[in-house]
């Protein structure tokens, strides 16, 4: 009966993310009238190639009279997005066939930059009303549902007839289609789709015109579309390109609160499924198993120890209650650990405040850069907490230099981020992409972390300072008692690298789906079973813990501080050989700089990782050990 009620709960909390989400600013609809203008925006080139994100007009395209940079959010600008302006403008619900954007002469160094980015498999973002363009195709599976790519390629490789040469071609004519949902009674519209196919045409004409340009391959009054025979585009220095443009308008059933779907289907949502409950399988038998032997042997032992009357039967008893006077002697670098248990309590109320926030569909893929922003903004004001934590348990260590920890405290995480962050962004700089933060942004950053989090992180340390100290329940002796030879299994390494094993495990399908939103240009947006995970994941890291540090503890062994923290924060290690495996199975990244843009962010990812589950594992060692002492006479 239980079971089958969890089973409920479960599946409730999988449902959550389909629940349709209330509008917010800036993605509510917008109904249109029929020739109202639309203007389609441009955003960055992008490559699963390269990782390095260009601005638009970085190729020769046309260019607007003016280039106008669309309000961007913190979020927008770390993921190198760069939204302006195009020359591509439409009237709602009125067809047009064969508009000519402009006419451009590559010159070398244009020429050179198109082939560049054409060998690199770049691909252009446009959008319109908010909504990404994409370019349908047939479901792998010959289901008649369409399955959309994001954005559309720059050009292609090819070889003439008879020629061995390979050649670059543009894809210069673009097909869009608007599809659009109308209120019948109004005779409004909303958008609710926009596709495009893309050609490669080789136009010609007999005079230019610049005002009203005629084009013999292609005729605007007979709307004909260019014969498949025609020849395509090539890209060299000197050629002239026409880039002409069709839009058709399509009305469509899907409702505007869902026009997102067809972005968002999964070619594999089966497997993820199976993967979920799979782990989350694996993960209660674990727990069911672990919570037996720790009840059984743990309440034996005390109703045991509790029951030695003479004090020559305690002196022969072996096991955890012997390092009572010890179990609680401050572990050496105390102060390190104080900084790196407050680092992992803030990360951890980051993740957790995200994730409902996502969670309530605020922020969906729609709504662009928001969870980038959520997340910097909140580390931000989580700083109060990681102050709090960590001087609570440095004044349960009887230190002195308190201010000294709170300032490793605000300034040791962040500070190796910012570094290597740093590094990142000179290399992606040097590469002109527009992936490369400007200085005003990381002065922002800068302005975020020194005028906000750090004095929040003070603030919390001095409330965590005003407060009694922990108390220890049993008394620590003057002199350290001698740690008895361990077996080999005991040996911190072999213990500390079990310890990741679990945790990781339960991660790493989702971990796979992560990689690919964020390496493979997909959206990522099924929280809800993020969100499951997560609460896997802290459960395996304190389980595994507590039975690890239990077993250490039977053998004697009393330095448990660091060695809590290291066994959970060991899954960072597989998390970090994992992602080398992705690596090479899954990309196609040949560029140096791209290589080490993503080891480095993964560096960055695996030590955070380190940090949050590290801290997890510390608190339920912690209070595990506490649990247990307060439970036993000790004479």
């Amino acid at each position: 009966m239980e079971m089958g009620s969890f089973t409920w709960i479960l599946f409730a909390l999988l449902l959550i993310p389909s629940v349709e989400p209330f509008y917010l600013p800036g993605v509510a609809p917008r109904d249109i009238q029929r020739g109202e203008p639309l203007q389609v925006k441009v955003n960055k080139l992008s490559s699963t190639k390269t990782q390095l994100p260009y601005d638009y007009y970085f190729l020769k395209f046309c260019k607007p009279k003016k280039i106008v940079n669309s309000a961007e959010n913190l979020g927008e600008v770390l993921r190198g997005d760069r939204i302006e302006n195009s020359v591509y403008t439409f009237k709602m619900r009125e067809d047009q066939s064969c508009k000519v954007a402009c006419r451009q002469t590559l010159d070398e160094r244009s020429a050179k930059n198109f082939k560049e980015k054409i060998e690199d498999e770049y691909r252009v973002n446009m959008i319109l009303d908010n909504l990404p363009v994409a370019v349908p195709k047939q479901r792998r599976d010959a289901s008649q549902s369409k399955v959309y790519e994001h954005g559309y390629r720059v050009g292609f490789k090819g070889k003439y007839a008879g020629s061995k040469e390979e050649k670059y071609f543009i894809n210069n004519h673009l097909s869009f289609k608007v599809m659009y949902h109308l209120d019948p009674e109004t005779d409004f519209a909303r958008i609710v789709g926009f596709e495009v196919t893309p050609n490669s045409i080789n136009h010609e004409y007999k005079v230019w015109d610049e005002k009203n340009p005629q084009l013999v391959t292609c005729n605007p009054s007979t709307k004909t579309m260019i014969q498949g025979s025609t020849v395509p585009q090539e890209v060299d220095t000197g050629k002239e390109i026409v880039f002409t443009y069709d839009v058709s308008f399509e009305s469509s059933n899907i409702k505007w609160a869902s026009r997102w779907d067809t972005y968002l289907l999964m070619n594999d949502d089966q497997i993820h499924w199976f993967s979920i409950i799979n782990s989350l399988m694996i993960v209660l038998f674990l727990s069911g198993m672990v919570a037996m032997i720790m009840m059984r042997t743990l309440y034996r032992d005390i109703a045991n120890y509790n029951q030695l009357e003479t004090q020559d039967e305690a002196q022969e008893e072996t096991g955890w209650k012997l390092v009572h006077g010890d179990v609680f002697r401050p572990p050496q670098n105390s102060s390190l650990l104080c900084v790196y248990v407050g680092t992992g309590v803030q990360i951890f109320g980051m993740t957790l405040v995200t994730m409902i926030f996502a969670l309530l569909g605020f922020l969906s893929p729609s709504n662009r850069g928001g969870l980038m922003t959520a997340m910097v903004l909140l580390w931000v004001f989580m700083g109060i907490f990681a102050g709090y934590s960590s001087s609570r348990l440095y004044k349960m260590f009887k230190g002195t230099e308190w201010k000294r920890t709170t300032l490793k405290t605000a300034f040791m995480f962040p500070g190796i981020l910012f570094s290597i962050f740093f590094v990142l962004n000179a290399l992606i700089w040097g590469e002109k992409s527009s992936g490369a933060l400007p200085f005003g942004t990381m002065f922002a950053l800068v302005l975020l972390w020194f005028g906000i989090s750090v004095p929040l992180v003070f603030v919390g340390s001095y409330l965590g300072f005003k407060k009694p100290p922990i108390e220890d329940p049993v008394k620590t002796n003057k002199i350290p008692r001698q740690v008895p030879e361990q077996a080999w299994y005991m040996k911190p390494i072999f213990s500390v690298l079990i310890g990741g094993i679990l945790p990781f495990g339960a991660v790493f399908i989702e971990l796979f789906f992560i990689l690919t939103s964020i390496w493979l240009n997909q959206f990522y947006y099924i929280f809800g079973f993020l969100f499951i995970v997560f609460l896997i994941l802290l459960i395996t890291c304190a389980e595994i813990t507590i039975v690890l540090c239990y077993f250490q503890l039977c053998s004697e062994d009393y330095h448990w501080w660091w060695r809590s923290y290291l066994t959970a924060g060991s899954s960072a290690f597989y998390l970090f050989l994992y992602s080398i495996f992705y690596f090479f199975t899954k990309l196609e990244i040949t560029k140096l700089v791209s290589g080490i843009l993503y080891f480095g962010y993964m560096l960055i990812g695996s030590y955070a990782f380190f940090v949050l589950t590290g801290t997890i594992g510390f608190y339920a060692c912690f209070w595990f050990v506490r649990k247990i002492y307060s439970s036993v006479k000790i004479d």
